[in-house]
């Protein structure tokens, strides 16, 4: 090949690849321009209110803080009771065993017992209802609490969402 051929070889390459470039690129802003008038006729939401959001949000989590302090202070609340519970029945239990060595009649003996055991009993009960509603107040305040906080979180999310739908 002579270096003419040679060289309108290349200019004809060249001007190929540039006829190319501009085609790809028509091609791009042709895809660009589709792709603006595609998305021009969406009504996409507005921005909310970026504050108003990260208040909301520090509100949940102050919520849920509380919410988790008033469930474990009843844990605590409870766990307490119950050790009052066992500590006083050790001491009634420790007593009773004195009791019943002191005693010689058999008959009587057996009508103690009885009576012990019918007053341990009720005592169980009793104990058992009261860490029941020690429990179910210390969880009815932390779920009021996030219920309160839910109610809030709607409202705060119905008014935002009429502030990001007005012109």
């Amino acid at each position: 090949m002579t270096d003419d051929a040679m060289r309108n070889a290349a200019e004809q390459t060249k001007a190929q690849m540039g006829a190319a470039a501009r085609k790809m690129s028509d091609m791009g802003t042709n895809a660009m321009s589709e792709f603006t008038r595609m998305f021009a006729d969406m009504k996409m939401p507005t921005m909310p209110d970026m504050e108003a959001l990260m208040s909301a949000h520090r509100r949940n989590l102050e919520t849920l803080s509380a919410a988790n302090r008033v469930a474990l202070e009843g844990a605590q609340a409870v766990a307490r009771r119950n050790m009052e519970i066992m500590q006083q029945t050790m001491t009634e239990m420790t007593e009773n065993m004195r009791s019943f060595a002191s005693t010689d009649n058999p008959s009587t003996r057996a009508a103690h017992q009885v009576d012990l055991l019918k007053s341990a009993y009720e005592r169980a009960v009793g104990n058992m209802q009261e860490i029941g509603d020690l429990i179910q107040k210390s969880s009815g305040e932390a779920l009021g609490l996030l219920n309160h906080r839910f109610a809030e979180a709607v409202d705060e999310v119905k008014q935002l969402s009429a502030k990001s739908t007005q012109p």
